[in-house]
């Protein structure tokens, strides 16, 4: 070894016993903390009923902001008054840019685990710290979850219009023509429900789904639960040889287990998840590949961070990911984590969903039938506060049970 390799090689040990970490600054992001989340209120449509997507789904809306010292303010949407200020509280005061450290804190600094709806809440948090941090850096979130896998999301379309006059064959044809991947129904049954007369007419409805989707995949059914485990199957078996894109929620969703038995009698497509929270709640029915493509959205998921790490788990087991619509802020979420995985994906639109929103006059880009990702930073969401009612405004952090880490600082529970 020569003298100028003996030195260098002293140098390199003597800067290794020196090193400490970059701070957030030399690392392209501002030193900050969190000081401030508010929380609004959506507006009620015309008609008086409540700040939810549809009347049908009781899922919030809510929009959530989080600011920081330095000004820069993240938006995302979900969650309840109570639980998004229990979990204000643990972040306030945080670096913004540790989104999994603060996931982890969020969502086991208490004594009880989150359940679905504080799920829901931290989900609304996560979505307002990546769009934070895509305006810190001057980007759009897909590009820090890896960059483009596709160059847009096909879509199928939920309560599509029959038009007057038509029938389910004519809607379908519209949707396709529209631009959408597939048109889904749901099963036809009255309120007084004939268990044989509806599996019937849900099959004389499908027929038509197919003839006007006019091929392979045009067409879906969601069961919606309503049948019990042997109707289902024996409906999902007629509509077989009519190959749907996929048959969702076949029985009630609240036994995952069920599908160890259903699985194997049937031949077509399964989609389940759209009432789920985080990955525990669905990583059974992906890993033991009881399903082809999970539901689950965002923000009930728990947001950006844990809708990944579910796509992840899904890409490993050969499943895709359809998820089901939430408000314009999650949608556009979801636009972003689908554009940065390449798993077999397909969104949900509603009628109601492709119009403007009053308060986020600038959120998803839908056109075509599809939705396309666009270089606005962030989310690229944008809002009208004179839009929305404020419920919430929180600038004190609350730690309500000591928050251990392990030597290497990562979050433990105490």
């Amino acid at each position: 070894m020569d003298r100028r390799t003996l030195m260098t090689g002293m140098m390199a040990s003597a800067g290794a016993a020196l090193w400490t970490p970059p701070d957030a600054f030399a690392l392209g992001l501002p030193k900050d903390k969190i000081k401030r989340v508010r929380y609004y209120k959506t507006p009620t449509d015309a008609a008086g009923r409540p700040n939810i997507h549809q009347p049908t789904f009781n899922q919030s809306t809510n929009v959530v902001t989080i600011e920081t010292e330095s000004g820069l303010i993240g938006i995302g949407e979900g969650g309840e008054p109570s639980s998004m200020q229990q979990l204000a509280g643990l972040i306030i005061g945080q670096d913004p840019f540790r989104i999994e450290h603060l996931w982890q804190r969020m969502y086991r600094s208490y004594f009880y685990p989150a359940g679905r709806e504080k799920t829901h809440a931290l989900g609304g948090l996560d979505l307002a710290l990546w769009d934070l941090k895509g305006k810190a850096l001057g980007v759009p979130v897909w590009q820090l979850l890896g960059g483009k896998a596709r160059d847009y999301i096909e879509t199928y379309a939920t309560s599509y219009p029959t038009p007057k006059g038509g029938t389910i064959e004519d809607a379908a044809r519209n949707c396709i023509a529209e631009g959408h991947r597939a048109y889904r129904l749901g099963p036809v049954a009255g309120r007084e429900f004939d268990r044989f007369q509806a599996v019937q007419d849900s099959f004389k409805a499908c027929e038509l789904a197919r003839k006007g989707g006019g091929k392979d995949g045009s067409w879906a059914i969601d069961f919606h639960g309503v049948w019990d485990q042997e109707d289902a199957i024996n409906l999902a078996r007629m509509i077989e040889p009519l190959r749907p894109y996929f048959v969702e929620d076949l029985v009630r969703g609240e036994n995952i287990e069920i599908y160890k038995t259903i699985r194997p009698r049937l031949g077509v497509p399964i989609a389940v998840g759209e009432i789920y929270g985080a990955k525990w709640d669905t990583n059974m029915l992906i890993e033991q590949q009881l399903i082809d493509y999970a539901r689950c959205t965002v923000p009930n998921v728990g947001g950006i961070t844990e809708y990944m790490k579910i796509c992840a788990i899904a890409e490993t087991h050969y499943v895709g990911m359809i998820p089901h619509f939430t408000g314009p802020i999650g949608e556009t979420a979801l636009v972003h984590c689908l554009t940065a995985t390449s798993v077999k994906a397909l969104m949900e639109m509603t009628a109601s969903g492709r119009q403007p929103w009053a308060y986020a006059p600038e959120c998803y880009d839908f056109k075509n039938g599809k939705l396309w990702p666009n270089d606005r930073v962030g989310l690229g969401v944008t809002l009208d506060l004179s839009k929305l009612q404020m419920i919430g405004d929180w600038s004190e952090p609350y730690a309500p049970i000591p928050i251990n880490h392990r030597p290497d600082g990562s979050y433990t529970n105490w």
